[in-house]
């Protein structure tokens, strides 16, 4: 060292005994030496101290040149470090009942391989007094080490401190950041290039004063502020900070051999260089604001602390989404589970109805019912299923052009908590969307979150689709055993059809028989019984044959009509003109009065039961309507027009079903309104066969 760099170490190593003595007597004057029970403090007081003698015994050796100074010096460095080691793993020890996770264990028996290094390194050095002429490696290996493994226990600590204790410690750890850093920049550089920069160690002593404010602040924000720091429970050790530092070594080192093989010219050059480059990628970073927005996740994902805890959270998730079976359970399963992860109190699932081509609201928690019915082909549908993007819609009422050329549906907008639009995509197919409402308290749904989302929505989409298929399939095995069953019918016909042929072929020779008339009366009688069971337990399940052509409702309406009438029961019929359509006669006059007589059965005889056949946009329609119990909207959604589904004790639930799919056959559409205890209104919409009752008008008048 020249004289200069000597005059600057020994006011550096003036500062630090100075400063760090008097910071040791104001925690003595906290209360720190008598809190022997609290080892935090106790270990902070101990660091500070063995600061103050490290900066004394640096003084001293400066001074008097004497090797003892040296010695003492060294010591004192490395057992501040132990200090500090101790009080960040004291800060990181989890409650007793918590455990200390796996990944923390080894950290404890780390720090103090570290020391003892340190302390080996130190002894073979003071048994050989006569190489303090130069620094021996051992101890610049030891003196290197010491604050790599200090960055990596304070990287832990800012990492897993929780939220609310991290106003206490930000100053704490932004000031032993920068002494650590610049004390593995010294140490790295010596064991390098075997020699220490004497410019960076003359400012060493200044540099660890300086960092004192940001100690005592800390310390002075309030008195039990250590007691105030709370870590995670869920803290897991990550090695973001060693890997940071061992690139820097890495570069360092290939820096430090580059220059030593090739010579001093290019290392001025490379000097050069990398500042060159330097400046271009810091005009980079601060021009492109893509740039920025992709190296703040890159760097968010991989070296902070994540929010969630993962396999916490998909323990939860899985287990709340296999709590229920059915379909509409699962639906509700589904919307809590997702609102669990951020703390939404409701939400709403929009799936496809059966037979709809639009997402309807199958299930909701804790939200108001709607309506509104979004398409598949929509703006909003097209978005979610090109991008699988989660729309929060705060963030889209106030940056629209994030999400491109997206309009969001009026229902949506004028639906107050909504807030954040989860996709539910099996592969490339979207099959439904979940609404949450805004959260308890303020969350930043940052990138992390969306990832969430987007996972947890793909697998609850996969228990839906999972679910559904599983629906299907039961319903495909009720129709199975409901056609094993009708080969048992099939049996029973065939014998009845038996007993009617010979009955037949005996009449002819008999039929003057007054004995034999008697049976054949019985028989036939016995035979009609028997056939209504077997058309009970059927229940309209044949489908007849034949080509559909032109067919009157309104005669098939008149035939209805008769047949209540001759029950005694009044159906109110309203006909404003002939419409004609395309089908079956028989199985609309079934379907028709499947309506008509649930409509009987669901109303007292002092109700009104009725039926209207109008036109309308080019399509039949034939309105029932009643004044009996009604049907809630859970019962129309899940039950109605799904096949063994009845609320009749000798019904099969063959009916509704039935009517469903041969009113879609053929074109047209069944809409229900209904509400428990006012009634019900089934509209039918059939399309219109104008051509062949134009053609049978047109026949008629030339005959």
């Amino acid at each position: 060292m020249d004289n200069g760099n000597l005059v600057l170490t020994a006011w550096g190593y003036g500062l630090v005994g100075l400063v760090y003595s008097a910071f040791a007597l104001r925690l003595i004057q906290l209360g720190y030496l008598r809190s022997a029970r609290e080892w935090s403090k106790t270990t902070v007081l101990a660091a500070v101290t063995w600061s103050a003698l490290w900066g004394w015994f640096g003084l001293a050796l400066l001074l008097t040149g004497r090797p003892l100074f040296l010695l003492l010096s060294t010591f004192a460095d490395l057992l501040r470090y132990a200090c500090w080691y101790a009080f960040l793993l004291i800060l990181l020890r989890p409650n007793p009942a918590q455990g200390r996770p796996a990944g923390m264990r080894w950290m404890t028996p780390l720090a103090a391989v570290v020391v003892l290094f340190g302390l080996l390194a130190l002894a073979l050095s003071a048994l050989r007094l006569s190489i303090f002429g130069q620094t021996s490696r051992l101890i610049l290996f030891s003196s290197m080490a010491s604050p790599v493994f200090a960055l990596v226990l304070l990287e832990q600590v800012f990492r897993n401190v929780t939220e609310d204790s991290r106003w206490n410690i930000k100053p704490l750890c932004l000031g032993l950041f920068s002494a650590f850093l610049f004390d593995l920049y010294v140490f790295s550089e010596a064991v390098l290039f075997n020699r220490l920069d004497a410019d960076a160690l003359s400012i060493r002593g200044a540099v660890h004063t300086l960092v004192v404010p940001l100690l005592l602040l800390s310390m002075s924000r309030r008195s039990d502020w250590i007691s105030k720091i709370r870590m995670s429970p869920k803290a897991a050790f990550q090695t973001a900070t060693l890997l940071m530092a061992g690139l820097y070594l890495i570069f360092i080192s290939s820096v430090g051999y580059y220059v030593r093989y090739f010579g001093g010219e290019w290392g001025r050059a490379l000097q050069l260089g990398l500042v060159f480059f330097a400046l271009v990628m810091l005009l980079v970073l601060g021009l492109s604001g893509s740039v920025r927005a992709k190296l703040r996740v890159f760097l968010g994902k991989n070296f902070f602390r994540y929010r969630f805890d993962y396999r916490e959270e998909w323990l939860k998730f899985t287990r709340t989404l296999s709590a229920e079976n059915s379909p509409r359970e699962m639906g509700q399963q589904v919307i809590r589970g997702l609102a669990d992860m951020l703390e939404s109190p409701a939400g709403g699932l929009w799936m496809k109805n059966k037979g709809e081509a639009a997402f309807s609201q199958t299930a909701r928690w804790n939200l108001a019912q709607t309506l509104e019915k979004e398409d598949a082909s929509s703006p909003l549908c097209q978005f979610m299923m090109t991008s699988g993007w989660v729309i929060n819609l705060e963030e889209y009422r106030s940056y629209p052009r994030r999400y491109g050329q997206l309009k969001l549906p009026a229902w949506l907008q004028d639906l107050a908590q909504a807030w954040l639009v989860v996709p539910l995509m099996v592969g490339e197919a979207l099959i439904g969307f979940v609404v949450l409402a805004s959260a308890r308290t303020p969350v930043d749904v940052n990138w992390e979150v969306n990832d969430l989302l987007k996972t947890a929505g793909r697998q609850a989409a996969s228990f839906l689709a999972q679910m559904q298929a599983t629906e299907a399939l039961l319903e495909v095995r009720k129709f199975d055993a409901f056609n094993r069953m009708s080969a048992f019918v099939v049996h029973d016909l065939k014998n009845i059809v038996t007993q009617l042929s010979l009955m037949m072929k005996n009449a002819k020779r008999l039929s003057h028989n007054p004995e034999f008339q008697q049976d054949m009366l019985m028989t036939v009688e016995n035979s009609l019984d028997r056939m209504r069971q077997l058309m009970l337990q059927l229940r309209e399940g044949a489908t007849p044959p034949g080509t559909a052509f032109g067919v009157n409702l309104g005669t098939i309406i008149e035939r209805i009509e008769a047949v209540s009438a001759g029950r005694g029961r009044k159906l109110e019929v309203q006909l404003s003109e002939p419409v004609v359509t395309r089908g079956h006669e028989e199985r609309l006059e079934r379907v028709i009065g499947h309506v008509v007589q649930n409509a009987l059965d669901a109303t007292d005889a002092g109700g009104r039961v009725w039926i209207n056949l109008d036109r309308l946009s080019g399509q039949a329609r034939i309105v029932v309507g009643d004044t009996g119990k009604g049907m809630s909207q859970d019962f129309i959604r899940d039950r109605l027009f799904k096949p063994f589904q009845t609320t009749k004790q000798a019904g099969m639930g063959i009916g509704a079903y039935e009517s469903f799919q041969y009113v879609q056959e053929l074109g047209g559409r069944i809409e229900v309104a209904s509400e428990l205890g006012q009634g019900t209104t089934v509209k039918m919409l059939l399309p219109l066969f104008e051509n062949q009752e134009q053609s049978d008008l047109h026949s008629l008048e030339t005959s």
